[in-house]
This record gives structure tokens, sequence and C-alpha cells, in this order.
């Protein structure tokens, strides 16, 4: 969690350090855009990867920067012996937050059909977690989804035409590729 928190202050810091330079227009715009993916999180109280649905919406706010308020889905579940019989674990995951990103373009110098940049994401997550009727054992087994939603990415965009593109988002914690519609 420590380097989370590390590369999330770079970010902030690296953003605000650039506010004074950045004029008041700009011919690029990134936000307007409602990404839907699919991809794999891994969680390490899971112990393994696990489908991902994650939908966001980005609004330009600054020159390559964007807010995007977003929703993610996942569920998985997992047995434990108890005796002669076997029960499971289920549990449904809902985070819930804003995505931060700032787009390197410009200092990359990189062509109209590609984006690339860095975001931090940070919010909740709803979780809903049981075990099968009639499980005597431990139910603390598991520990479950932490209730803060901290993740950190970096991606790319390439846009098929001034209303689609494709991208891939590598992250921290669940990494995504999908449609981006403008």
């Amino acid at each position: 969690m420590k380097i989370k928190s590390i590369i999330f202050l770079f970010l902030i810091t690296m953003f605000v350090t650039n506010l004074s330079s950045q004029q008041t227009s700009w011919s690029e715009k990134y936000g307007n855009t409602l990404n839907i993916g699919l991809g794999l999180g891994y969680y390490g109280y899971v112990g393994h990867s696990i489908p991902v649905i994650h939908a966001n919406y980005e609004f330009d706010v600054l020159r390559n920067f964007t807010l995007a308020p977003f929703i993610s889905l996942y569920s998985y579940s997992d047995n434990q012996y108890y005796g002669n019989q076997n029960y499971y674990y289920h549990e449904t995951v809902i985070p819930i937050g804003v995505k931060g990103t700032y787009y390197f373009d410009n200092l990359l110098n990189a062509s109209p059909k590609w984006d690339f940049y860095l975001a931090g994401s940070l919010g909740f997550a709803i979780t809903n977690s049981y075990w099968d009727d009639g499980y005597p054992g431990d139910k603390n087994v598991y520990q479950g989804a932490s209730p803060l939603y901290l993740d950190i990415h970096m991606g790319t965009e390439y846009h098929i035409n001034n209303k689609i593109g494709i991208y891939l988002d590598l992250s921290s914690g669940v990494s995504t590729i999908g449609l981006a519609i403008h």
C-alpha cells in the first residue's frame, strides 16, 4: 500500500507542478469519452486473476487532464472442505470512484491516432460475501476486499476514427482492454 501511495502522490505533484505552465485553451480534447472494457484483476487475498467488467466516463478538466467517474464489477467463488462436504464462499465486489488521467501526447509528440497516459483511481468497494448455507467452519478464512479502492494505471488508446478507439489500460489492480466511444 505504501508504494501505491507514493506513486499516487508523485502523480498529483506532477499535475500540480504543470498547472502553472498550462495554457487555458487547448486543441486536443480527451474527455466526453465513454470507456467500456473487460479485463483481469489480481487481488492478493484471492490468489489468482479474476475477470472484471469496467466502465468510466471521462470529462476534460484541464489541458491534458481528465476526471472519470468509474464503476467495475467482479465476482468469484472458492471452496473449503469441512468434514466430508464441500462448501463454497462467494464474493461480489463493485468498486466505484474517480480516475484522474494525465495524457503525455504533447510531451511525446505522439501521432493524433495515439494517446498515452498515467492515471490514478480512488474510490470505495461495495462488497457482498457469503458462505453456502450450513457451513460450520471459520467464516473468517477469507479476508475479502478492502473498502478503500486505490489503483495506479498506465495505458494507451488507438483512435480507429474520431468517434471510436480501442484502449489498453495496465494497472496495479485491474488491467483492461476495451472500446472508447468519443
